[in-house]
C-alpha cells in the first residue's frame, strides 16, 4: 500500500520534479516508510511506501528483467508467490521478494493480458521506456484509488485528489455536478469527482497515454449477473464458497508484518476473522468500534465473537463528541461530501490499529453487495411483488421485514410510509427501479444547495441518466436482484464504502485494508448463484450463512443484520456542539462559499436545534451532515488549504540508472 503520483507531458519540457515532490508530500500519510522517485525526461512518478511485503527490499520504483518497463504500485498482488514461480520458469530474474517486482515482470511477459491473472487490490503505473507510453490500471472493484487530471496535452495522476490540486494549472473549486451526484447516489461517477477538472480512472479500467494523449481507455473486467445460474446442489455450492473464502483469507494474510482483523459484531467480518484465525499461529489482533450511544453499539456481539476466537479485541470507544471532533479530518481525507458521520468512527478505528503497531487489517466489505445483504434488496423484492397488485392492503406490510420500525405506520390504509414506498411502484421496467426510493430520499439534500450550484450541475448533466448510461450492454438480462446488486456495487460500494469510508479512513493512519469477499473468484461465484440462494424469501445472504456456519457461533450466524450507523444530531447541535459548526454555517460564510443556500441552511439548523431532544427525520440528519461536510471541504481544500511540505526521496532513479538522493537537491 502506498501513495502513488506522477506526471507526463509528451509535448512539454522535462517533468517538474518540485511538482512531483509536492504531490508526494500531500500523500505522506499513505506511506511513511520511504519515498521513491523515478524520472525519464518528460515523465516522472513518485511513491510513498507503506512497507508490508519485503519490508527491506521492496522500495519502488522497480524495473522488469529487461529494464524496459518501470513500475510503481499502490496496493498488493496477493498471488505474487504463484506468479513469481511461473515467471521464473519463463526466464525472468528477480532482485527482491516484493509483489511489485512480480507485477512489472508480469506486464513485460503478458502485457495487458497480465491483468486477469492478478488477484489483488491495486492501482499501478507502468512506464515503457521504448514506446514512451504510460499505462495506468486499477483493480476490479476499485479498492485502491487513482485520480487523473489533464493539462496542456499532458496528464497527472495520484492516489488522492489533494495531490493533483498542487498542479500549477489546477482549479481549486468544487464541481457542482459532482456535489449533486454524491448527495444523490452517495458517490460521484468516475468521469468526474467532487473537484473541477479531476476524474477517476474507473474500477477495472486501464488507460494508455502516449505522445498524442490518451490512446486507449477501456474496461478489462466486469461482474456479470446475467449468466446462467450454477445448477449444482446448495450444499456443494456452500462448500465451494467456504473453500474460496478460506483461500482468499489465506492469500490476504501474506505479509512480512502482522495482520489484524476488524470485527463489527456482524456476520461478514466475524466470518473473515474466524477464517483468519485458522491460518495464524500467533494470536489474531482484532479491532472494533464501540459507541457510547446504545442505539448504535454492537460491543456485546464483538466481545462474544472475540471470545469465541480467542483473539485480543481492541475497541475504539466513540461518542458524539469524538465524532464531531473527527469529522473535519475525515472529510478532508474523503475528499467528497458525505451524508452520514459513519466515516468518522472508522478514522478513529484505524488510529487504534496504528497505535497497536499494525499496518494491515482484514475487513468484511463486499459481502452485502455480493450476497444480497442489504435492506434495499428486500425492499426491491417486496415492491415488485406489491406492484403486481398495487391496490393490495396486505402486500406492503411485508416492508416491515426490512424496516421493522415502520410496521405500525405500514398497517394503516393510508400512511406516510405506504405513500413513500408507493412512488413509482409500477415502473418495474425502469433500470434504476431498485434504487429510485433511495435516490429520491437522499436527493432531498440537494434542496440545500444554492440556485447557482443546482443550475450549473443541471447544465453539466442529469444524475440518473448518467448512471443509466454507465450500465453494461447486458444489464437487461440481469434478474431484478442482479440489477439491484450491480447498481449497489457501482455506486455505494465503489464510490463510498471502499473509497470515502474505506481506503481514506484506513490510510488516514497508514493502514492497509484487505477485503476477502472481493476476491474475484468469490465475486464470480456469487454472480452465478440463483437469486434464491442469495435472498431466500426475505432472508438475506442465505447461501453465505450456510457456507460459514461451520466457523461461526450460532448467535452470530442467525443474528439479523444491524446496519452500521453513527450518531449525527447530538454531535452537531446543543451546548456541546463544536465551534466550527456555527462558524462554517454562519450565513456570511455560506454565502462566501457559494455552494449552499444560506437561508435553507439556517432553517435546517434552527429545526435541528429546536428538536435536538426528540430528533429529526433521517433526511434532515443527512442534510445536516451534507451541509457541514460541504463547508468543511470548501474551507480546508478550497478557501484556506494547508499545503503539505514536499517529500524528501529516499530512492531516486533517472532513466534506467539509480542515483543517490543528494544529487536531487543539487539538480
Amino acid at each position: 500500500m502506498c501513495g502513488l503520483a506522477g506526471a507526463y507531458s509528451p509535448r512539454g519540457t522535462n517533468v517538474n520534479i518540485p511538482f512531483l515532490l509536492a504531490m508526494a508530500g500531500e500523500l505522506s500519510h499513505r506511506g511513511p516508510d520511504g519515498t521513491g522517485l523515478y524520472t525519464d525526461g518528460r515523465f516522472g512518478m513518485v511513491n510513498n511506501r507503506l512497507a508490508i511485503v519485503d519490508v527491506f527490499g521492496g522500495e519502488q520504483p522497480l524495473a522488469s528483467t529487461s529494464g524496459r518497463y518501470w513500475v510503481m504500485q499502490n496496493g498488493e498482488i496477493y498471488n505474487h508467490v504463484e506468479l513469481r514461480r511461473e515467471l521464473e520458469g519463463l526466464g525472468h530474474r528477480f532482485v527482491s521478494h516484493c509483489d511489485t517486482e512480480v507485477l512489472v515482470n508480469a506486464y513485460e511477459e503478458w502485457g495487458l493480458g497480465c491483468l486477469p491473472r492478478l488477484n489483488g487490490d491495486f492501482a499501478f503505473a507502468v512506464w515503457d521506456r521504448e514506446t514512451r507510453e504510460l499505462v495506468l490500471a486499477r483493480d476490479r472493484f476499485g479498492a485502491r484509488p487513482l485520480f487523473l487530471a489533464e493539462h496542456d496535452g499532458g496528464i497527472s495522476f495520484a492516489s488522492e485528489l489533494k495531490a493533483l490540486l498542487r498542479h500549477p494549472r489546477a482549479r481549486r473549486e468544487l464541481d457542482p455536478l459532482g456535489i449533486v451526484e454524491s448527495l444523490t447516489t452517495w458517490s460521484v461517477a468516475p468521469d468526474r469527482s467532487a473537484f473541477a477538472g479531476i476524474r477517476e480512472l474507473a474500477p477495472a479500467h486501464v488507460l494508455i497515454f502516449g505522445s498524442e494523449g490518451i490512446r486507449a481507455e477501456r474496461r478489462w473486467w466486469d461482474l456479470d449477473f446475467g449468466q446462467e445460474f450454477d445448477p449444482r446442489p446448495e450444499e456443494e455450492l456452500a462448500e465451494e464458497l467456504l473453500a474460496l473464502l478460506d483461500d482468499s483469507v489465506r492469500l490476504r494474510l501474506r505479509a512480512d508484518v502482522p495482520v489484524g482483523a476488524y470485527i463489527s459484531g456482524g456476520l461478514d467480518s466475524s466470518a473473515v476473522a474466524a477464517l483468519a484465525r485458522r491460518h495464524v499461529s500467533r494470536s489474531l489482533e482484532s479491532f472494533g468500534v464501540g459507541f457510547t450511544d446504545a442505539r448504535f453499539d454492537e460491543s456485546v456481539f464483538q466481545d462474544r465473537m472475540a471470545a469465541a476466537l480467542g483473539t485480543r479485541l481492541t475497541r475504539a470507544r466513540v461518542g458524539a463528541g469524538e465524532i464531531a471532533h473527527s469529522l473535519p479530518a475525515a472529510v478532508v481525507h474523503a475528499e467528497q461530501p458525505t451524508l452520514r458521520t459513519a466515516l468518522a468512527p472508522m478514522l478513529r478505528l484505524s488510529r487504534a490499529v496504528q497505535d497497536a503497531g499494525l499496518k494491515v487489517v482484514l475487513t468484511g466489505e463486499g459481502a452485502d453487495e455480493l450476497f444480497g445483504g442489504y435492506d434495499l434488496f428486500l425492499e426491491n423484492k417486496v415492491r415488485r411483488f406489491w406492484a403486481r397488485e398495487p391496490g393490495s392492503r396486505l402486500r406492503p406490510l411485508l416492508l416491515a421485514r426490512p424496516y421493522p420500525g415502520l410496521a405500525v405506520d405500514l398497517a394503516r390504509p393510508r400512511s406516510f410510509a405506504r405513500d413513500f414506498f408507493a412512488r413509482g411502484l409500477t415502473d418495474t421496467d425502469d433500470p434504476l427501479y431498485s434504487h429510485r426510493i433511495r435516490f429520491a430520499n437522499t436527493s432531498r439534500c440537494v434542496r440545500l444547495l444554492s440556485p447557482e450550484t443546482v443550475a450549473a450541475a443541471a447544465a453539466a448533466g442529469d444524475v440518473t441518466e448518467r448512471l443509466r448510461a454507465r450500465l453494461p450492454a447486458g444489464f437487461g438480462r440481469f434478474s431484478p436482484l442482479g440489477k439491484a446488486q450491480y447498481l449497489e456495487i457501482a455506486t455505494f460500494l465503489n464510490g463510498y464504502l471502499l473509497h470515502a469510508q474505506g481506503d481514506r479512513m484506513l490510510m488516514g493512519h497508514s493502514i492497509e485494508g484487505r477485503f476477502p469477499y472481493l476476491d474475484y473468484r468469490v465475486a464470480e461465484l456469487a454472480a452465478r448463484l440463483p437469486d434464491s440462494l442469495r435472498v431466500r424469501g426475505l432472508r438475506e445472504k442465505y447461501l453465505l450463512r450456510q457456507a460459514v456456519a461451520p466457523v461461526l457461533p450460532r448467535e452470530v450466524l442467525e443474528r439479523r443484520k444491524q446496519a452500521y450507523r453513527a450518531p449525527i444530531l447530538r454531535a452537531f447541535v446543543g451546548p456541546d456542539a463544536p465551534p466550527y459548526v456555527a462558524e462554517l454555517t454562519a450565513p456570511d460564510r455560506v454565502a462566501e462559499a457559494g455552494l449552499l443556500d444560506p437561508a435553507a441552511v439556517s432553517r435546517l439548523l434552527v429545526k435541528c436545534r429546536e428538536r435536538a431532544d426528540e430528533g429529526v427525520s433521517e433526511t434532515d440528519e443527512m442534510a445536516l451532515v451534507a451541509s457541514i461536510s460541504l463547508m468543511l471541504l470548501h474551507e480546508h481544500l478550497v478557501a484556506r488549504p494547508k499545503l503539505a511540505a514536499p517529500a524528501r526521496p529516499t530512492k531516486v532513479v533517472r532513466g534506467s540508472a539509480a542515483v543517490p538522493p543528494p544529487e536531487l537537491a543539487a539538480a
